[in-house]
């Protein structure tokens, strides 16, 4: 056998062409052959090791490519070593593929310490205080010192000079280029921080006044990010404006699954008064307040008992409202409400008294993030307050309008009949 192979070598020797083709051969087969042994064997064993349960690690090694990234390096080095020994090369070639070669394993080492950095912030992200120190932030930065030193080495090494060579000129072209290509450049800042901030998505609706923009995300690009707004005009942002502006982003919300109503009711402050005896019977048919007026009128009566003589005068004592009994009829109102969610913020409260009148807040979230249900939802709860306030003798304020003067000036009261109306003079009973 030996002898047979000899003779076919020497037989081949005298052919430098196709022995150098078969050399090559025989190189691609080898490193072929090493690639499928480390990928097939070696690799799954590393991966079987990481995902075991002592060590914690499946998920993290399992969905980052560190380990079949570092099996790549050694096709890659047996081609660099074995390309000197294939006899006929023009050394122009041997001297290209070795660098390539060279230039790729640098770049597949890079791409897998950047993996590894991944798996050491999933892992950190496992302490409890991780959310209030996150190192994200330094790993990135760390990620881009790598791939910059990286870049240096990977040129160096495809025109085979020195890397202090390209360091010795940085200085200056760095200087040129960020002087060119300053937009570009704070575009690139700002598209990394957008992504890896998950500051925006495509598909979340922001908002950002300054620059009339309040609509869906549809497009997100290095130079600029494309929103259409509810009117269906788009309008175009730079990048860069989502670093140093301000905007509002509703995909907490719609995450949420709820959607906040907030707005008052302005009564008119004349209207509060202490309720009798008529209108608390009229008041107890409310299903709703049944039990809270005989709890509250027990509630006063143990308090006013304890005011003895003084009790007698009523303003001494503690009375009910019928503010406050419509504020507990509003509130247990929305608790009983459908459409709103129960597992959030409810509640109704009286804001600093205004011109405009009393501000009854309400404030809750519906079931829905849907725009139609949502304005459906807070609609029906407004209509049903405003048709509901008279019950309980309270107005809602409001700027008297042009009737509201004309009934007031026509009507009978000798104060303000008017009798006679001409162009210079108004002349009043």
């Amino acid at each position: 056998m030996t002898t047979y192979l000899d003779a076919s070598l020497n037989w081949l020797r005298n052919y430098p062409e196709l022995y150098t083709l078969f050399c090559l051969t025989l190189l691609l087969l080898a490193a072929w052959l090493c690639n499928w042994i480390v990928k097939r064997i070696l690799v799954k064993g590393v991966y079987r090791l990481l995902s075991s349960a002592s060590l914690g690690l499946k998920s993290e090694v399992t969905n980052t490519p560190m380990i079949a990234r570092l099996a790549n390096v050694v096709p890659a080095l047996i081609l660099s070593t074995g390309i000197l020994a294939v006899p006929g090369l023009p050394e122009a070639l041997v001297t290209v593929v070795g660098n390539v070669c060279s230039a790729f394993i640098i770049l597949t080492i890079v791409l897998a310490i950047s993996n590894l950095l991944d798996i050491v912030n999933a892992v950190y992200q496992r302490r409890p205080d991780a959310r209030f120190r996150p190192i994200k932030g330094y790993i990135q930065v760390l990620k881009i010192g790598i791939f910059c030193l990286a870049s240096i080495l990977i040129i160096a090494t495809l025109i085979d000079r020195s890397p202090l060579i390209l360091l010795s000129g940085l200085g200056a072209m760095a200087a040129v280029l960020l002087l060119i290509f300053q937009d570009t450049l704070l575009s690139l800042v700002a598209s990394v921080q957008i992504s890896s901030g998950d500051i925006v998505r495509i598909g979340d609706w922001i908002e950002m006044p300054q620059l009339n923009a309040s609509g869906d995300v549809i497009d997100i690009a290095l130079h600029t990010v494309k929103v259409q707004n509810f009117d269906k005009t788009i309008t175009t942002i730079p990048t860069k404006r989502f670093i140093s502006d301000a905007f509002k982003n509703y995909r907490g919300m719609q995450e949420s699954g709820g959607r906040r109503i907030k707005r008052s009711l302005f009564l008119d402050q004349q209207s509060v008064h202490f309720i009798d005896g008529d209108e608390y019977r009229h008041l107890h048919r409310f299903s709703l307040l049944a039990d809270y007026l005989d709890n509250k009128q027990k509630e006063l009566k143990e308090w006013n008992d304890k005011l003895a003589e003084r009790g007698q005068e009523p303003v001494n004592t503690r009375r009910i409202t019928n503010l406050g009994t419509f504020r507990v009829y509003v509130e247990r109102y929305l608790r009983s409400h459908p459409g709103l969610r129960q597992d959030m913020t409810l509640l109704v409260r009286q804001l600093d008294p205004t011109s405009s009148g009393l501000p009854l807040e309400v404030y809750c979230f519906t079931n829905t993030v849907i725009w139609a249900q949502y304005e459906n939802i807070q609609s029906d709860i407004f209509d049903h307050l405003l048709a509901i306030l008279p019950e309980f003798g309270l107005r809602i304020y409001q700027q008297p309008s042009g009737a509201d003067m004309r009934a007031f000036l026509t009507s009978d009261h000798p104060i303000n009949a008017v009798t006679s109306l001409d162009d210079k003079h108004l002349t009043i009973r």
